[in-house]
Order: C-alpha cells, then structure tokens, then sequence
C-alpha cells in the first residue's frame, strides 16, 4: 500500500468546458488563475476529497503513447515552464471537450493545478491535478446594512466535494504514472466519459483492487448464478455471501483454490464459478490473481454489498449471517412457503 501525503498547490488554470452535443463550445484562458483569496480552501478542498487506497494508472490501445492526457501531462512534467503548463491545460480542456458529446454532460469548469513537494513511500515527487466541478451550489449571503441585515443567494463551487478529479504522481512514467481519482457523479453510464473515455485509466493491480475484484467476482456469480437456479433459495445465497465475506475477514492471504474449496465446496458450484470468473475477466478485461495480501479496507468496504437479509412478503425480515444447516425451507398442505428455524439459545 503507498503511503502518500499531497503538498501545496503552486499554480492553478481554470478553463470552461462546455457540452458539445449542444454546441456550447469552450473558454480558454490565456492567463493563471488567482486563487490567493482562497489558497487554504482549496488546498484542504483537495486533500480531503482524495483516497489513496485504489489506484490507476494510464493505459491506451496499442501503445501508451497515444493516449492524448498521458501525452500531454508528460510535457507538463518535462517542461515545467508556466507557458508550456498554460499551453498544455489548454489541449487537456480541448480533449475534455471534444469527449463531453453525451446529451446528460453537465457543462463546467475545469481546474488544472500543479502540487509541489508531494510524498509517496518517502519519495519527494511533483504532481499534476485535473478537476471539473459540475454542480454548483447556493449559499446564503449575509450584508450588513446600517438599518438591519439583507440576504441574497451566490451559487459557486462546493468547498466540501469534488464532483470529478484526478491526481497524476511524477512516478513510474512508463507503466502509465500512479493515479489517484475521486468521481462523486459516476452513477450512470453517460458518466464514465471521465474515467474510460478522457482520462482511459485502469486499476493498478495492488491488494486493494485484487481483494475488492475478488470480493466482486463472488457476489455478481452468487447474484446471477444462483438467481438462475430454480433449486437455490434464498437462505443458499445468504449463506456463499456470508463464507465469502468471513473468508476475506479470518485471512491476511487470498489463496483462490483454499476459496473456492471453503465459500462453493462442491465440485459442481466450484466449476460454475470458475467459469463465470473467468467470463468476467474477459469483460472486465482484468486478469485476477491467485494469491495476494487480503486489504481490511477493501473488505470493510465491499461488506456492506453483501446483503444477508432474506425479505418474506412484506411481514418479516430474517438476518442470517451463517448456519445454514439451522434453516428448512418447504411447502405446507395449503401451498404456503414457509422457512422453520432452529436454535440452541435464545439471547
């Protein structure tokens, strides 16, 4: 896991970018943005929106390359003239524009800044921000007047949340740079412009991303698969998310054949899933891997993704986190369902 601490903003440009389905076109500035007034501001605005457990790293077809925002934060790093990082922040809003051609992209402002003074693992590195701020928010202004106090209503950027954001470290330039990403409006698929289409990054295989792929890959088969099954009731399912979930709790290392044994134990279920997991790396277009170091904060994470409530009717919920074998499921003679519960203990 890199341990990272940002430093200081040192310039800042801020561009406008519109959507280009309607035609709004852009406003390219030629000059720094003086953001003095609100240095402090916008400096705990960026390190308190970035998470440096999941990282990225830039990728392209063919060759990296011919990725446009690889190439041009590459220049930005190489030539640290303030008129080459003007000229430079000028192509990133130009491409972000050229990308924004989904009828639900909001317009907005783009803000390119450059840290000084970063630490990752100890190591002094540069390192290049890219923001868009989409949605604005209103405040409430207070005017002392002699006779009393007036109110009016300013809208501006939200000093709490980044609506979209990434962080580029000035290291492993040839494997695609370390980046970290914040994008608090990826809810729908017009969304992922940001991550796949302007800035075409993927995951750095670490054990964050290996622990929460895993963890995914066990609760989309047990969704699917198991929903697909005429056989398989609901306490069955409740019962693989809760093996999956305990395994990554009571283990520091992922073993995927002790896994497969302990969550799926039959033979049977074990195949179906190897199938579907290996379907799902070719969408996902991600290889897993076998072994690795179990992240606690993936798995905190990930955990309350699995559900274990079975929901009967609109009259009862029934919480199982295990025991299986303490759960019947049948039919009375009148056709009602019904589930008989055993226990040792009442608490």
């Amino acid at each position: 896991m890199n341990k990272i601490e940002l430093g200081f903003i040192s310039h800042l440009i801020m561009h406008g970018i519109g959507n280009k389905s309607n035609g709004d076109g852009v406003r390219l500035y030629d000059e720094l943005t003086n953001y003095e007034k609100v240095k402090e501001t916008l400096n705990n605005l960026i390190t308190s929106n970035f998470k440096f457990d999941d990282l990225y790293k830039f990728y392209f077809s063919h060759t990296l390359e011919l990725n446009p925002i690889y190439t041009y934060i590459s220049n930005m790093f190489a030539n640290k003239e303030i008129d080459n990082f003007i000229n430079q922040s000028k192509n990133i809003g130009c491409y972000l524009y050229d990308k924004s051609n989904h009828p639900q992209i909001k317009a907005g402002e783009l803000g390119v800044f450059y840290l000084a003074d970063c630490t990752v693992d100890d190591e002094l590195v540069d390192c290049i921000g890219i923001f868009k701020s989409e949605n604005k928010q209103k405040i409430l202004k207070v005017e002392d007047k002699q006779t009393g106090y007036d109110l009016a209503d300013i809208e501006g950027l939200s000093i709490q949340k980044l609506d979209k954001g990434c962080l580029i470290f000035n290291l492993h330039r040839e494997q695609g740079y370390l980046i970290a990403i914040v994008d608090n409006t990826n809810r729908r698929a017009e969304a992922k412009y940001w991550t796949e289409d302007f800035l075409s990054i993927k995951p750095i295989n670490n054990e964050f991303h290996q622990t929460t792929y895993i963890m995914e890959t066990a609760k989309q088969f047990i969704a699917q698969t198991m929903d697909a099954d005429d056989e398989a009731s609901k306490s069955e399912k409740i019962g693989l998310l809760n093996r999956s979930v305990d395994y990554f709790k009571n283990n520091e290392q992922f073993d995927l054949q002790e896994f497969e044994q302990q969550v799926f134990a039959k033979d049977d279920l074990i195949k179906k899933y190897q199938d579907f997991s290996q379907n799902y790396a070719q969408e996902t277009q991600l290889e897993p891997v076998k072994n690795f170091d179990i992240s606690p904060k993936a798995v905190k994470k990930q955990e309350r993704y699995f559900k274990s409530v079975v929901k009967l009717d609109k009259n009862f919920h029934i919480y199982i986190h295990g025991g299986k074998d303490m759960i019947e499921k049948g039919r009375d003679g009148d056709g009602r369902k019904f589930y008989k519960i055993y226990y040792q203990e009442e608490n």
